[in-house]
């Protein structure tokens, strides 16, 4: 069950490495040059849309895989300093995101994605960044948490739509079919 709740084959299958990577590119630009900030904490950017997709996709292990190449290039790129709890978040969203979906097989497609969409935000976007940005920055970390719930509400409504229109499509199912050779129950 667990080999194929991970699903490790994906790491050697060379279109779901390089889609993982156009995954993590468009994590990238949504978030590191298409985003807004609002004041010193809110941020609204959709990010954490593709990494979620990556490990809805392909499994836990590649949705990480995603979040942690698109932190650290999307850093690297802009010129800010890697802070490793925020990169820890961003691994936590693509492996949870992957994980939750595979879980819940029972559950119709808006329930699992409402959960993965909650769960990831909930603990990846609003408390682990929330205690990396207060760490990092020397911010209060109760006004960073009210602060960051407000904006993921809002994000990961919007961020539900999306993943909703883009997981009914079945140009999209059978794509992921042919790359991955599994009928996942997207």
């Amino acid at each position: 069950m667990f080999k194929k709740l991970f699903m490790p084959q994906n790491f050697g299958n060379l279109k779901v490495m390089i889609t993982a990577t156009l995954f993590a590119s468009v994590s990238i630009i949504c978030g590191k040059f298409l985003a807004f900030n609002v004041g010193d904490i809110l941020r609204f950017s959709f990010e954490n849309l593709p990494i979620i997709l990556s490990g809805v996709a392909f499994g836990p292990l590649i949705g990480a895989f995603t979040g942690l190449i698109a932190d650290v290039v999307g850093c690297l790129l802009r010129g800010y300093a890697l802070n490793p709890i925020l990169t820890l978040a961003a691994l936590f969203i693509g492996f949870s995101s992957g994980l939750l979906f595979n879980m819940l097989k029972r559950c119709n497609i808006h329930l699992k994605t409402l959960i993965v969409v909650f769960v990831a935000h909930a603990v990846g976007s609003v408390v682990i960044k929330s205690v990396g940005l207060s760490v990092w920055y020397s911010l209060p970390l109760t006004a960073t948490l009210i602060e960051r719930t407000i904006n993921y509400v809002i994000v990961g409504a919007t961020e539900f739509m999306f993943l909703i229109i883009i997981l009914k499509n079945k140009s999209f199912y059978n794509q992921i079919i042919k790359m991955t050779g599994v009928k996942n129950e997207l």
